[in-house]
Parts: C-alpha cells; structure tokens; sequence
C-alpha cells in the first residue's frame, strides 16, 4: 500500500487522451452503472449507450486522473 506522503513524492502520470480527442475504441466490459469500458493506452474510458464487443467512434468529453468519460459519434 502507497502512503499519501509516498503518493505526493511519485511522479503524477498524465492522463493519455485529453478532452475533444476522437478515437476508435473496442468496448471491453461493462462498468457498475452500465456504461461500457474502453481503454486507450491502458487509461479507462467509459462510455454510456454502448455493449461488449462493440467498435465505436467516440470523443472525449471529460478527462479525470484515473479515468476519462467518453462519448458515442457520428
């Protein structure tokens, strides 16, 4: 377990998408809200109204630190 003193001192790790990004992504699970996951780069993207196994185009519409939300276009 990484303490908070030893979490301060790691270098931050830049989220790989940024908001306004498109992308192709594979949906690969499904989140407990039901939205379905993608991952870029290993960085989470979740992205509502979608279904396990889908290839969907989506935009980046909010970027946290550990994960992103996503959604569906065109």
């Amino acid at each position: 377990m990484v303490s908070e003193l030893e979490r301060k001192s790691l270098p931050s790790r830049k989220p790989p998408v940024k908001r306004g990004e498109r992308y192709k992504v594979r949906i690969e699970g499904l989140g407990k809200g039901g939205d379905g996951i993608a991952r870029i780069k290993g960085f989470v993207i979740f992205v509502p109204n979608t279904e396990v196994g889908e290839e969907v185009q989506i935009e980046i519409k909010s970027v946290k630190e550990r994960f992103a939300f996503g959604e569906v276009v065109g």
